[in-house]
């Protein structure tokens, strides 16, 4: 099947708010820019400049010989890297004592590639998911300080040995106690004390090699208001590469999702969540929502509690070769990501201004504290950042909420609202 473009923001915004049927949602924030474009605007004329004579063209993904499966291990690779800077080992000198040129990185190959053509629809994948994700980052970011009313901090990092990131962090504003959407472009490689563990779970990876090149990319985002009638949201979206000498692509991965985590549920509200997502996945196959809704609720399970964190949405990793071809599945994470401000934006204009009591601040408080538990206790990526020396503890506790509570063995009252959304974390719900 082709693979179809995502709908822009504003279209699909539309769309929700004659589904959602709500007066308010016809004032959510509409941003500028579509996402649609994004796909589009990889230079201002869509024209590749020349080559000088001899520089050959910028090097095509091709097909992987071999498939890699990470799987959530994705953040903890990241961080890895960031804390060690490691890079692959130059090429030896030959026996004669003749010189040889170090081979360079990937890191090298994608800047010169950028700074020669700078990044079109033929460019490596590894180029074309950063300027997505940045380019949605951006975009999300004046969103939410329309409807919020202040602005994020900006830090912007950079690495050594190639790549960086952008941290967007908002605090004690109006709408939201703390929000963050972040992004991270990782080059590195793993070295083989790396290797030897990752294999305990992806055993295609080769025990005897030394160290393996990689690049890693991803958009990450966490919304925490100060409403407890309005929502917690995450998402994040991602994707994974190791390169051979060559610089060529070796294996590659797509991974994400998007999930939402309520105080007090609205039916309303979630239907509207999952049926924005489901129509993203529908566009692209039809059996996407129904599969990674039930790896979303198995994955964001508070295990020690028996419960979900949240209502679930959808969650995926790992997707390659084998699933789809890369383009249908960039395309795909493209219209997934791109479903994000329409399912969200409604809910958070309906919820945001909501009368509410010091007790239900404390049930939202309380809920916090679930969320805070599957995070330090069950979330894989935070639990190797955790454990590796030198890492970025801010940027890996970005998700926790400002404030959270945790009270000596509280029940709900029976039949109140907080005893119905336990009920339903308890046993996971289809909502459309």
């Amino acid at each position: 099947m082709a693979a179809m473009r995502p709908p822009t923001i504003d279209a699909a915004l539309r769309a929700c708010t004659r589904s959602y049927r709500s007066p308010v949602c016809r004032n959510a924030v509409q941003p500028k820019h579509s996402l649609a474009n994004v796909q589009r605007r990889w230079i201002s004329d869509g024209s590749r400049p020349p080559l000088p004579p001899g520089v050959p063209g910028p090097s095509k993904v091709v097909a992987p010989k071999t498939r890699l499966a990470v799987g959530v291990v994705f953040i903890g690779t990241l961080i890895y890297s960031m804390a060690t800077g490691d890079k692959p080992p130059p090429s030896q000198t030959p026996a004669s004592g003749g010189l040889q040129l170090e081979s360079p990185t990937i890191a090298e190959r994608d800047n010169l590639s950028k700074r020669e053509s700078g990044v079109t629809p033929s460019s490596p994948m590894r180029l074309r998911m950063e300027a997505f994700i940045k380019e949605n980052q951006q975009e999300i970011v004046r969103a939410l300080e329309a409807v919020d009313g202040k602005r994020f901090q900006q830090d912007k990092w950079d690495r050594p040995n190639g790549g960086g990131g952008i941290t967007c962090v908002l605090q004690d504003g109006n709408v939201f106690e703390k929000a963050g959407v972040n992004i991270s472009v990782v080059y590195g490689a793993l070295p083989r004390a790396a290797i030897s563990k990752m294999r305990a779970n992806h055993k295609a990876l080769d025990p005897d090699v030394e160290s393996l090149e990689f690049f890693a990319a991803g958009l990450s985002l966490v919304l925490h208001p100060n409403n407890p009638m309005a929502p917690t949201v995450h998402f994040n979206y991602r994707y994974f590469e190791t390169a051979n000498t060559d610089g060529s692509t070796n294996a590659w991965w797509f991974g994400g999702g998007s999930d939402l985590t309520p105080s007090y549920l609205f039916d309303e509200d979630v239907i509207h969540f999952h049926r924005t997502i489901k129509d993203a996945c529908d566009a692209h196959d039809k059996d996407y929502y129904a599969r990674f809704k039930k790896w979303c609720d198995e994955y964001f399970s508070v295990k020690h509690r028996g419960e979900t964190r949240g209502v679930g949405g959808i969650f995926f990793d790992d997707l390659d070769e084998t699933e789809k071809d890369q383009e249908s599945l960039f395309a795909f994470v493209q219209s997934a990501l791109g479903a994000f401000l329409p399912s969200y934006l409604p809910i958070i204009q309906k919820r945001k201004d909501m009368p509410y009591t010091d007790r239900e601040k404390q049930w939202q408080q309380l809920r916090r504290g679930r969320y805070v538990e599957f995070n330090l206790v069950h979330d894989r990526g935070t639990a190797f950042g955790l454990n590796t020396p030198g890492a970025r503890i801010e940027s890996i506790l970005m998700s926790l909420p400002l404030t959270a509570r945790w009270q000596y063995q509280h029940e709900p009252d029976k039949g109140s609202r907080e005893e119905r959304l336990v009920n339903v974390l308890k046993k996971p719900v289809d909502w459309v």
